[in-house]
């Protein structure tokens, strides 16, 4: 659901159309300007995230383990990240641990969404302790990812240089 721009009634669809409105600026995509870290192990729900946020403008790194998503993290210096939970080897909750523990210079601040299938009220309140400041559930529902990407953006400081 998204409130106020008249989309929420196809949302499988919705970043598909261009939006309305009577100016440029209206007709900007919501995340232009964005950088995003996708990190997820099943190649296509990385491929279908990668769709559903670049359609949204940002610009789109994507990768399909943990410790790939921290060198990315350093080097991209995403303004939001989205990682899966359920992921082999290091799972989306030591991931966050250990992106947190960079320090805000490293890019240990950086807003992360946990995307998964764990979508019990427990699994939410996990997340959120482990250091993850949304979590959304699988299979994700591209406004309401595009939605939180918008907002944990928003939430954000500014960085300098």
């Amino acid at each position: 659901r998204v409130a106020g721009d008249g989309r929420g009634e196809e949302s499988h669809d919705s970043l598909d159309r261009p939006a309305h409105g009577g100016d440029a600026e209206a007709a900007l995509p919501p995340l232009v300007g964005l950088r995003v870290l996708l990190v997820d192990d099943d190649e296509d729900t990385l491929e279908m995230l990668r769709i559903f946020v670049r359609r949204a403008g940002a610009e789109v790194t994507a990768v399909s383990s943990a410790s790939a998503a921290l060198e990315a993290s350093e080097s991209v210096r995403p303004d939001v990240v989205v990682a899966d939970i359920g992921m082999p080897s290091v799972d989306g909750y030591e991931f966050i641990q250990r992106l947190r523990a960079l320090g805000p210079e490293r890019g240990g601040e950086t807003p992360a969404v946990a995307l998964t299938a764990y979508a019990a009220e427990a699994d939410r309140v996990r997340a959120l302790r482990t250091g993850f400041n949304a979590h959304l559930a699988k299979p994700v529902d591209p406004d309401a990812l595009v939605d939180a990407l918008v907002n944990l953006a928003a939430r954000q400081t500014p960085r300098g240089g």
